[in-house]
């Protein structure tokens, strides 16, 4: 449709669109389960911080939040295709919605209605500030859980940083590669810090990584096929399907017999 052409660099909101006619995506946040807690991730390009869709309100901590029961599921998992230099960014008619906000560590009752100085949002998807999803559960900088006594588990589908710089001097692609180290460096971070929390804690938690090295029937192969997967929004075949999910298999069974998680309370959080 010509009107089409005003999310030229916002694409992700035709693909919004399209969940809704092609998918009969129609739902509403409001329509999300009440258990478990769904806390999906995106990236405020305004500030550059955490954007977070719930079940009832929407926002970050930085802007404040709004209540969003009636906010199209649709679009919310458009943001997941809005990555930069793809998709671009998901458009929000942030004046569409009542913002609030609370002094840090304030009680609820002491939230006000602020004026977040935008008309519109520009959302990326949630791994452009935290690929492992992992900041709703976990504080890196305190190295525990936000929630005492939670159970968390980490799929983290990275994809390596490939070692080698064969670019020449003008390649425009060189900018990608500092922007790659500069994300791999933030994601080892957290990996770090979550690492060492289930060193001192057994039993708390698991970290699985694609990269992960497994025995059983061509591991090395298994390995290579998994980490060298590309991102791509085409069908995949019935092999390319078996041979991640075997690959995915085997990791989790080898974390499982190193952190032993099976007896763990059904309390926590799963992230990915």
């Amino acid at each position: 449709m010509p009107w089409n052409w005003r999310f030229v660099l916002s694409c992700a909101n035709l693909l919004a669109l399209a969940l809704r006619r092609e998918w009969g995506v129609s739902e509403k946040l409001g329509s999300l389960p009440d258990g478990p807690e769904w806390s999906i991730n995106g990236t405020t390009a305004e500030n550059g911080k955490r954007f977070w869709f719930k079940r009832d309100k929407i926002g970050d901590y930085d802007l404040g939040y709004a209540d969003a029961e009636s906010f199209p599921l649709s679009s919310e998992m458009a943001v997941s295709a809005a990555f930069p230099g793809g998709f671009g960014p998901l458009t929000l008619d942030a004046a569409r919605f009542e913002w609030r906000k609370r002094p840090w560590g304030a009680p609820a009752d002491a939230e006000r209605v602020v004026d977040i100085g935008y008309r519109h949002l520009h959302l990326y998807d949630g791994g452009v500030y935290d690929n492992l999803g992992l900041e709703p559960f976990f504080d890196a900088g305190r190295g525990a859980p936000k929630n005492a006594g939670e159970i968390i588990v980490v799929s983290d589908a990275s994809a390596p940083l490939k070692p080698g710089f064969s670019l020449f001097a003008l390649n425009p692609w060189r900018l990608k590669r500092v922007a790659d180290i500069m994300s791999e460096q933030a994601r080892a971070l957290r990996v770090r810090a979550f690492s060492n929390y289930l060193q001192l804690q057994p039993g708390r938690g698991a970290y699985l990584y694609i990269d992960t090295p497994v025995t059983g029937s061509a591991p090395c192969s298994s390995q290579a096929f998994a980490r060298s997967f590309p991102t791509t929004l085409r069908r995949l075949t019935l092999q390319e399907f078996d041979a991640l999910f075997e690959h995915g298999y085997r990791v989790a069974l080898q974390v499982e017999a190193r952190f032993g998680i099976v007896d763990a309370p059904d309390r926590g959080g799963l992230t990915e």
